[in-house]
């Protein structure tokens, strides 16, 4: 019966113009719409290499060794590293070959122009909205730069919001960017999942709230004891799969 009822929220939602939450509380549907919280970099997008592409094309540009993507890689951290850090790692490294604007520039777009969205993780999000859930990304990172991926991506024609930690400023796992993340859609986030490859920022920001949630480990291995997410999976696609089923 829950599925049932997802479904149809789902038809109304996705074949009506303008979706909003005052559009679905009109209905009175407001109260049967889940919430799904979506990671950005690492599980909708490939975010590690759309940067490496963009590091491998700023190597080349500047007629600096190919090899020194590996040492562009590691100093960055999956984006876990500060920006300014890693500035000033870079220039250390290029002094005298490379101007700090150019190394700031690169660091300003993040990989944004070179990230896609892949048919799998296209078609995995679709199954979710015909599950009748509401789809809110909850990122960490600048505006400017996550918002150039959304857009790219067309993500912003998938999803019914998103929410940036730049913007409302605080970053996950703090419990008021979850907040927001429900706030900007109008959905309770009662019952809410959150999906996501980081233990620390998803996954705890999950538990913090007593929500469920999904990690998506990207071939690595859970290695935290004291919490889990509920599930585990290799991917996003997979995960939106396992939701669907768990959820039913």
């Amino acid at each position: 019966m829950v599925g049932e009822r997802r479904a149809l929220v789902s038809k109304e939602v996705d074949h009506r113009p303008g979706w909003s939450p005052d559009s679905i509380a009109a209905r009175g549907l407001l109260l049967t719409v889940p919430l799904l919280m979506l990671d950005l970099d690492n599980t909708l997008v490939d975010r590690d290499a759309a940067f490496r592409d963009a590091v491998t094309a700023f190597l080349a540009e500047h007629h600096l060794p190919a090899t020194d993507v590996t040492w562009v890689m590691t100093v960055d951290a999956g984006g876990y590293t500060a920006r300014p850090d890693v500035a000033v790692a870079m220039n250390d490294r290029f002094r005298g070959r490379v101007p700090a604007t150019a190394v700031q520039a690169l660091l300003d777009r993040g990989g944004a122009d070179h990230v896609v969205l892949t048919d799998v993780a296209r078609e995995a999000l679709s199954r979710a909205s015909a599950d009748g859930w509401a789809c809110v990304i909850v990122t960490n990172g600048r505006t400017v730069q996550q918002e150039a991926k959304i857009f790219r991506t067309g993500l912003d024609r998938l999803v019914q919001g998103w929410v940036i930690s730049e913007k409302v400023g605080f970053k996950k796992p703090d419990p008021k960017i979850f907040h927001a993340a429900a706030d900007a859609v109008g959905v309770p986030l009662v019952g809410a999942w959150m999906i996501g490859d980081s233990a620390h920022a998803d996954i705890t920001g999950a538990d913090a709230l007593g929500l469920r949630s999904i990690w998506v480990s990207n071939g690595r291995t859970w290695d935290q004891d004291s919490y889990r997410p509920t599930h585990i999976t290799e991917d996003f696609a997979t995960a939106i799969d396992r939701l669907i089923s768990t959820a039913e």
